[in-house]
């Protein structure tokens, strides 16, 4: 019936745009595992990088407990670069993450920040070392803040590696003169904020301790996209403008991958495709999979 196939239309694909059939989560799955076949070369991501790698991960096997995630990975980003990772749930992008800042079990590889001549293992460094010798600074998913506390308290938590709590608040100050609107909430329990100014909120607690490398787990999950736009800005800036290296997972693949100079999509904790962003973002095995056309 007409009037059945207009209802057909108007099912939506993996987390972009509309399609004419629901790809499963298991068809995603098994459609991007034929893209991991041949695999990505290590020249290939040294390449992406300009050969020029202030972030390495060599051949990582990493993962939780016995299970490995993570199967000989491989990950380059120069400095002052971004790379977005994607892929299927399950494809091991947060084990990455994770991976880099001492949340998980590493069986093999490493794990290097710095330039040539210049590296500094960090691959079996404490997550407070990570920030505070390595300048690795982890930014959660969601729903990372503290309620019950100010906005100002909040941030203060962000210097809790510092020597003095006095110089916390000086870095504090300087995060609220970047923004504004923050500021203007200072006093305010976290719990009051909307969805953008938490996520700004847990954005601005990792600025605190100055860090050069930033970790950022799904930065629109949960968000409305005027806060996405949002978000990505602040990113934007602190990439372009402060000159951070941003490594990112994210969900909402054609965000990221439009911010992104570096992506990756990832299938089975293995790189089955990497490119420039806004090449991965024109190829059509990538839309069709993960950009909803």
């Amino acid at each position: 019936m007409a009037g059945e196939d207009k209802g057909k239309k108007a099912a939506s694909g993996y987390h972009q745009g509309s399609v004419e059939t629901i790809i499963s989560v298991e068809d995603v799955n098994r459609q991007a595992a034929a893209l991991a076949k041949e695999g990505v070369s290590a020249e290939r991501i040294a390449s992406l990088a300009n050969n020029d790698s202030y972030v390495t991960i060599e051949n990582l096997r990493a993962g939780y407990g016995k299970m490995e995630i993570l199967h000989d990975f491989n990950l380059q980003v120069p400095k002052g670069k971004s790379l977005c990772l994607i892929g299927p749930n399950g494809a091991g992008k947060s084990t990455v993450l994770h991976s880099i800042f001492g949340f998980t079990r590493i069986f093999d590889g490493r794990i290097t920040v710095g330039g040539k001549g210049n590296e500094l293992d960090v691959t079996s460094l404490s997550s407070n070392d990570k920030l505070k010798k390595a300048g690795i600074a982890y930014i959660l998913q969601d729903k990372s803040v503290f309620p019950g506390m100010t906005v100002e308290e909040n941030l203060w938590m962000g210097g809790y590696l510092m020597d003095k709590p006095e110089q916390a608040k000086e870095a504090a100050e300087k995060v609220f003169a970047k923004y504004g609107r923050l500021a203007e909430r200072r006093k305010h329990l976290a719990r009051v904020l909307s969805g953008g100014e938490r996520r700004l909120l847990e954005i601005s607690r990792a600025l605190v301790m100055d860090p050069e490398i930033l970790l950022v787990d799904e930065p629109s999950i949960g968000l409305e996209p005027r806060f996405i736009d949002m978000v990505f800005e602040i990113l934007d800036d602190l990439q372009h403008g402060e000159g951070k290296t941003i490594i990112m997972v994210e969900q909402n693949a054609k965000k990221g991958l439009e911010f992104a100079d570096i992506g990756y999509v990832l299938v089975s904790g293995e790189t089955a495709m990497a490119g420039p962003g806004d090449e991965l973002l024109a190829d059509p095995e990538v839309g069709r999979l993960f950009l909803g056309g």
